[in-house]
């Protein structure tokens, strides 16, 4: 294939890896419980053993971050995953209900597409490796071109450690030549069963357009609001270990700080002696005009950098020790581009006079990461609960963004793909598990029986229901008993016995009608009234047909 270009090349490349994993996922279908942990247990130390190599790799691929917070969520998407995911029930029956007669087993979904953002490379390869695996899952990786070294160098890690510990060859597999023919082929090809996008809005996007199910986030901008009963010391202590964390390159991480009227002067003083530093008026635009393109598409040369490069980048003095740099923001949207997306060491600064001014302030700067992430930070309950009907998948409470969204610090499931809901246009509105790489079989056992429901149903009270069905259909009856055939104006519809004894009885009267007619006229009246009840239907058997009736009727009393 040397002759051929690199983009055939590369989408061959997928077309190979997508075969190979669809069959390594045909052989994990039948893996056992014992199985499947020993082999995340291999890969769990091997991830471990290559966590800081890998997160060094990372920093010096991208740029973006800090290499000791990277070793950390390499640990993060390891150990602190596979502890939180061990006792999870992926394989066989998930549960049963003995007393409706129904249990859940679980199928894996086949063949994983992982999509790797160049933000968090490494650990969502050993994330997204991991829940494929513990659901009886192959997968295969399309890196960011930036971020392509070290995407493969952390899926040959995990393979290698798979695969030694009896995985099939081919359970997981990376494009080594990436470009967008090769994610569009692995993304459209018969044998990928699911896409995890982790990404851009674009990817993401198109994603969903594949043509198959899809797991895809969108972007955060979780606001942080920091109420009047707050501890401020704590508060600012977890907003600014959150933003620092990795150079603010976890999309749960804080965007913009709310703060009171009645706490302003606290929460800015707090701010500031923890290495905050708040930019002027012109500072800020000249940050600003840095760090957004093409209006608030962030630039990436400044994703995940510290505020010492961003500052001299942007020819603005700051104090040593700066750990954030922030900036007063008169309004959302256009014209305030700080109120958007900024995965790196800038926040937006608000002050409002009360709770509802920030809920409104708050549902305005989720409408540009709708569906994410957003912190609260207090102390009164009913708080939380008027902030819990917030556009976001995840409120957050008292804790950093960054560490609360993931998991690390909460009790949510560890994760690096992290769900927006319907308003946020993804399929899920949790921290993807495991549990979403499964397909859920239903088995039920039947618990009533089907050739009696409508008259075995005491909430069902139609007139022929309860006492079966219309005389002289064509149903088992005792030994002995004739059976009835209808007369005229029964056939083509149901009747009730108690119209049928009705009907009778009518034609009775007119019988006895007809007959005093005869008497006294002659006997001319009599013919015709004969003629119109033929035409009615009934015929010279009345008198039987209506005795029969009458004791079918008082056979089913």
């Amino acid at each position: 294939m040397e002759n051929f270009d690199f983009d055939l090349r590369s989408i061959q490349e997928a077309r190979d890896l997508a075969r190979k994993g669809a069959e390594a996922a045909r052989k994990m279908a039948a893996y056992t419980e014992e199985q499947i942990d020993r082999i995340l247990q291999s890969m769990v130390k091997a991830a471990v053993e290559h966590e800081a190599c890998l997160a060094k790799m990372a920093v010096e691929e991208t740029g973006f971050g800090r290499e000791l917070d990277k070793t950390y969520k390499n640990h993060a998407a390891s150990v602190l995953l596979y502890e939180d995911i061990k006792d999870m029930k992926t394989i066989g029956i998930l549960s049963e209900d003995p007393a409706k007669g129904t249990m859940d087993v679980a199928a894996p979904a086949g063949l994983v597409m992982g999509i790797v953002p160049s933000t968090n490379p490494t650990s969502t390869v050993i994330y997204k490796s991991m829940i494929a695996i513990k659901s009886g899952n192959a997968i295969v990786f399309s890196p960011h071109p930036s971020a392509a070294k070290c995407t493969l160098k952390a899926a040959e890690v995990m393979r290698d450690a798979a695969v030694a510990a009896g995985a099939p060859e081919g359970v997981i597999g990376c494009v080594s030549m990436p470009s967008m023919g090769a994610t569009n082929e692995l993304m459209h090809c018969k044998e990928v069963a699911v896409i995890i996008a982790t990404g851009g809005p674009g990817m993401v996007k198109a994603a969903y357009s594949a043509g198959k199910p899809a797991i895809g986030v969108g972007a955060g901008n979780s606001p942080a609001y920091i109420e009047r009963t707050a501890n401020v010391k704590d508060a600012v202590s977890a907003i600014m270990a959150s933003k620092t964390f990795d150079n603010g390159t976890i999309c749960a991480s804080e965007q913009s700080i709310i703060c009171e009227t009645c706490n302003h002067d606290e929460v800015v003083a707090e701010l500031k002696r923890q290495g905050g530093y708040f930019m002027t008026k012109e500072e800020t635009d000249k940050v600003c005009r840095l760090l957004f393109k093409n209006g608030h598409a962030m630039n990436a040369k400044f994703v995940g950098r510290s505020p010492q490069v961003i500052a001299e980048a942007a020819g603005i003095q700051i104090p040593e020790g700066t750990r954030v740099l922030i900036g007063e923001q008169g309004g959302v949207g256009e014209g305030y581009p700080l109120s958007y997306e900024k995965l790196t060491t800038v926040l937006a600064f608000y002050t409002v006079k009360d709770w509802e001014e920030a809920c409104h302030l708050s549902i305005d700067l989720l409408q540009n990461g709708i569906g994410h992430t957003m912190s609260l930070h207090t102390q009164n309950r009913d708080i939380v609960l008027k902030f819990a009907s917030k556009p976001a998948s995840r409120i957050l409470v008292n804790t950093g963004g960054s560490m609360g969204g993931t998991g690390i610090s909460t009790g949510l499931n560890v994760a690096f793909t992290l769900g927006c809901g319907t308003c946020g246009g993804s399929s899920v509105s949790e921290n993807v598990s495991p549990l979403h790489l499964l397909n859920v079989k239903k088995v039920a056992y039947g618990l009533k029986n089907c050739t009696t429901l409508l008259a075995d149903d005491p909430t069902f009270h139609h007139a022929g229901a309860q006492n079966g069905p219309c005389a002289g259909s064509q149903t088992p009856h005792r030994a002995g008993a004739q059976t009835v055939q209808p007369c005229g104006p029964c056939r083509g519809r149901e009747f009730s016995p108690a119209e049928i004894v009705a009907a009778f009885e009518e034609t009775a009267r007119k019988r006895d009608e007809a007959a005093c007619t005869t008497a006294a006229c002659g006997g001319t009246a009599a013919a015709d009234t004969c003629t119109k009840t033929a035409a009615d239907g009934c015929t010279g058997n009345d008198e039987k047909l209506a005795a029969l009736v009458c004791q079918l009727i008082a056979s089913m009393k």
